[in-house]
């Protein structure tokens, strides 16, 4: 058993396996908190106990997922480019919510952070919460935070929104599909980017009819 887990094959298939399960249990049931991520992170915390496989044997296989991060986020940019029309219409909108989300990400997290006395190492590994993991990695060690913590609360971040906020938009009556897309993104980064792509990405044809309004998420 032990030379199957050391291999990085091993971390890659539980990965893709726990994540297949996640998607399979999010599109039976059609709820935002059957989120893959939120369903494939305790299976493969399970999968690692139940077989009593070190966590540094997983990663073997983790870090050759963790490569393909920086591409995947960047992939993400092609749907932009697609509905660039749509981004020059609407630039100052999508501008100004973009920079109102940023700021009040970052105004609450430090002021809770001093609210309740957290040191400066830890404000900076939470500052960064709603950026992708890449790059708040970096922020996070620029000012002085451990990049574990950040990772835990970006992931956190993420799946929390993609989760919740398709509800709470809803129940705050936020029904223009480019409100949507800027606030879930913005908070939320590519998991939420990715959670917004799903709820609200139209077909091209779409434009060619003349909508009005077509969904920028």
């Amino acid at each position: 058993m032990s030379i199957v887990t050391q291999s990085p094959l091993f971390g890659i298939a539980l990965t893709v396996a726990a994540y297949s399960v996640g998607l399979w249990v999010n599109r039976r049931t059609g709820l935002s908190i059957a989120n893959p991520n939120l369903i494939a992170i305790p299976l493969i915390i399970l999968c690692l106990l139940l077989t009593g496989t070190p966590l540094a044997d997983y990663q073997r296989g983790g870090e050759v997922i963790n490569m393909l991060l920086g591409p995947a986020t960047a992939a993400l940019a092609l749907s932009i480019y697609r509905q660039k029309e749509v981004l020059r219409e609407n630039f100052l909108p999508v501008l100004l919510g973009c920079l109102a989300g940023s700021c009040a990400s970052v105004g609450s997290t430090l002021a809770l952070c001093k609210a309740f006395g957290l040191d400066e190492a830890l404000t900076a590994s939470l500052l960064p919460k709603s950026v992708t993991t890449p790059i708040a990695v970096e922020l996070s060690a620029q000012g002085g935070g451990v990049a574990a913590i950040t990772i835990v609360v970006v992931i956190f971040t993420g799946i929390a929104g993609a989760a919740l906020a398709p509800g709470l938009l809803r129940l705050l009556g936020i029904t223009d599909p480019m409100a949507q897309g800027v606030a879930i993104g913005t908070a939320s980064h590519g998991i939420g980017t990715a959670r917004a792509l799903g709820l609200g990405q139209r077909p091209r044809s779409a434009y060619a009819k003349g909508d009005k309004h077509p969904r920028i998420c």
